[in-house]
């Protein structure tokens, strides 16, 4: 009889609260129903309830460094002895506009004191010196971990019932706002029962809505949220917002110049100074020092599992302090500062667009070309004891140790792919064998010599600019003996007369603009030495010995003691 009066109690009770409401067509009831249909004010639905409306203090992070409670406004600080009124949210833009300005994180901010925050159940505190602030800040749990749920927010008015356990309504309210919502769980009982007016909207941190029907579905929402997005809870002062889309974008842009280094808490600034730190949309990093050592590493970015954030990871075999994983806690149009462990490491680099040009591939295409390269350790190599010379025209030539120039079928030709020098063979098939180039100067190389995907050897060559023949005497005489003559300059492009050399059939006929004989004569040539003989008239002053210092498809440069000729084949 008494559990039949208490039912009949209740759909009585029920049905007041509709006609208090007119607007609610369902309502919780008591757990002992087991409709899963009602709140009670300690169960986890409650606690996600009391997450999402807490108070965000992670907004003014870059004034008080801390996520778990904020500065009410208005309320004045000083940047580097400027006085600044804070009355809004917009305020706080101008404090990281300021900072922005400042090329390192070498600033002094101040807050004037007392201030008065509020916590993250709305509970007010007034603070009366920076003691004080830390002392509080110490108590937030940073890094997303707290119990707050920020990605998510409710959409108000909504309207609210309570019951305790004896079926009385001990409270109906319409909440209009996230501190009216936690003040309001904060009121109850621990045997009290909350209702929700459903339907109810959520709306997501990307301005997505949500219609929820009922506390099953309240609940999967709230706990989905809890790691849907970046809740900026950290202590990293000046954490803009932004994709992964556009860190991408940004990196890619342009070559960076490093402005400020810290590893371990310690400045280490100095030691790479403007260095030049390039990132290619094929994953690579390049750097050059103010040597003119290039050094190259992988870059890579995702979303944190843990953070949501998007994180650069940096990979050098040599840079060591790069080596990290490194949150962006600045990006602006021509400015990126990273930081990692808390702050202790850092770096601040700054767009340099007009090294766009350079493209650090084509420098060292033309170094590889310029000489014969020499292995610092002959028998950690594919070919033995020979150098090498990368021919401008994509022909790959040996030079063993008596100076003699060879082909070798295997390798042919060669092509630069990035940092990779990659070879075909006498059938224009690529093979195996490939040089990743880890770094380089204008006068040695670090390479890891490959074959296919696994690394075979690992040597240093030497460039040697001093000797010899830059081509076989087949080459040279396959070029002067054919349908083309050569005009002759200096190494300026200039001549004391327009010339053109036939030199087929190991003659040398000189003619003028005019196409008129200017001097007669013949050459021969042995070891990558031109002899030329017999001129008597205009290139008399040329007979003798000439070396074969560099050679291309359509050029060839002689030298002779200190002067250098240069033949440019003229096929019209």
């Amino acid at each position: 009889m008494k559990n039949f009066f208490a039912k009949f109690m209740f759909a009585a009770l029920l049905t007041a609260t509709f006609s208090l409401t007119s607007c609610q067509e369902e309502f919780e009831e008591l757990p002992d129903n087991n409709d899963g249909k009602s709140i009670e004010a300690t169960s986890a639905t409650a606690t996600l309830i009391k997450g999402t409306s807490s108070k965000d203090g992670s907004y003014d992070n870059i004034v008080d460094g801390a996520s778990c409670f904020a500065i009410q406004f208005p309320y004045n600080v000083t940047v580097n002895g400027l006085d600044i009124t804070i009355d809004s949210v917009a305020d706080l833009k101008l404090i990281e506009e300021i900072l922005d300005e400042i090329d390192s994180d070498d600033y002094n901010l101040q807050i004037i004191y007392p201030i008065k925050i509020t916590l993250s159940n709305y509970t007010e505190i007034t603070i009366n010196s920076r003691e004080e602030l830390v002392a509080q800040a110490k108590e937030c749990i940073e890094g997303g971990e707290d119990d707050d749920i920020e990605c998510i927010d409710f959409v108000y008015p909504i309207d609210l019932f309570s019951f305790n356990t004896n079926l009385e309504i001990t409270n109906t309210t319409t909440v209009e706002s996230d501190r009216q919502m936690r003040l309001f769980f904060a009121g109850l009982g621990a045997n009290d029962i909350v209702g929700i007016d459903f339907p109810i909207t959520l709306e997501k941190y990307d301005g997505t809505k949500v219609d929820v029907n009922n506390n099953a579905e309240l609940a999967v929402v709230l706990e989905n949220a809890k790691d849907m997005c970046d809740e900026d809870d950290d202590n990293d002062y000046n954490d803009d917002d932004f994709t992964k889309e556009r860190l991408d974008a940004f990196l890619v842009d342009c070559p960076m110049i490093l402005q400020e280094i810290f590893r371990d808490s310690q400045e280490q600034t100095e030691q790479y100074l403007e260095f030049i730190v390039d990132f290619k949309e094929n994953g690579t990093v390049i750097t050059k020092d103010n040597d003119g050592n290039y050094i190259e590493g992988a870059w890579s970015t995702n979303i944190g599992v843990n953070s949501k954030r998007v994180e650069l990871k940096l990979e050098f075999e040599t840079l060591v302090d790069f080596n990290l994983e490194w949150f962006v806690y600045e990006l602006n149009n021509d400015k990126i500062k990273l930081f990692a462990n808390g702050g202790s490491d850092r770096i601040i680099l700054k767009k340099y667009c007009e090294l766009s040009g350079n493209n650090p591939n084509d420098n060292l295409s033309d170094i590889l070309g310029e000489c014969k390269w020499e292995f610092t350790v002959p028998s950690s190599s594919s070919i033995g004891v020979y150098n090498v010379k990368f021919l401008e025209n994509g022909t790959v030539k040996f030079v063993d140790e008596n100076g003699s120039v060879f082909t070798i079928d295997t390798f042919t030709t060669w092509a630069l792919e990035g940092n990779i020098i990659i070879f075909y063979n006498a059938n224009q098939e690529l093979i195996a064998e490939k040089w990743k180039i880890r770094s380089y100067t204008e006068t040695q190389m670090y390479v890891d010599i490959y074959n296919e995907d696994e690394v075979m050897y690992q040597n240093v060559l030497q460039r040697n600019c001093e000797d010899g023949a830059a081509c076989s005497d087949a080459d040279i005489n396959e070029a002067l003996l054919g349908q083309c003559k050569f005009k002759i300059t200096n190494l300026d492009g200039t001549f004391f007369e327009e010339l053109y050399i036939d030199f087929s059939n190991n003659n040398i006929h000189a003619y003028d603009a005019n196409n008129t004989i200017a001097d007669e004569g013949n050459w021969s040539l042995q070891s990558g030495t031109l002899q030329f003989n017999s001129l008597s008239m205009t290139l008399a002053n040329y007979i003798g010995e000439w070396n074969v210092i560099e050679c291309g498809t359509d050029t060839f440069k002689l030298e002779r003691g200190e002067e250098i000729i240069v033949l440019t084949k003229a096929c019209d």
